[in-house]
């Protein structure tokens, strides 16, 4: 019986070059919403007796999402490389309607807010759909723990 779970969640501080207020609210959220509630089960790991909980740091680097997953005693583990090019559009399309929410939570109405979000949640969704995609066969997950891991990378990619 293993602890198939994140405890620790990481950004690389140097990918991050710029975060305004909302950003990091988002930020806090999805790491405090990721450590309460998720499903993360590394198959590699898992199968050679690494059983979890597990520590995850995510990094970009050269258009890569890098997980490297660790133990609770921090020994590492695996580093799972995937290459973002699939997910650009998502991130861009993420990146603009959540402009426009921000920008609608201080002066629209309620009903517009409400569209915007409903906008909002359909992009995520999508891309947390697709992450799912893309860690098949390396890491077991739920759509909770993706969608929120998806916050997490467009926190990656803000440039100012």
């Amino acid at each position: 019986m293993g602890d198939a779970r994140i405890i620790h969640i990481e950004l690389d501080e140097a990918t991050i070059l710029w975060r305004n207020a909302d950003i990091e609210q988002e930020r806090r959220i999805a790491i405090f919403d990721l450590i309460e509630e998720n499903t993360f089960k590394p198959l590699r790991a898992w199968e050679a007796g690494h059983q979890g909980p597990y520590r995850l740091r995510l990094s970009v680097a050269d258009g890569r999402l890098a997980l490297e997953i660790t133990g609770a005693d921090e020994q590492p583990l695996e580093t799972l490389i995937l290459g973002l090019g699939r997910f650009r559009r998502p991130i861009r399309d993420y990146f603009a309607i959540c402009d426009s929410y921000y920008q609608a939570i201080r002066k629209a109405t309620a009903a517009e807010i409400e569209t915007i979000d409903m906008a909002r949640r359909g992009v995520h969704n999508e891309a947390a759909e697709l992450l799912l995609e893309r860690l098949e066969g390396k890491v077991e997950t739920d759509f909770a723990t993706a969608r929120r891991l998806f916050t997490l990378i467009c926190v990656l990619h803000i440039r100012g």
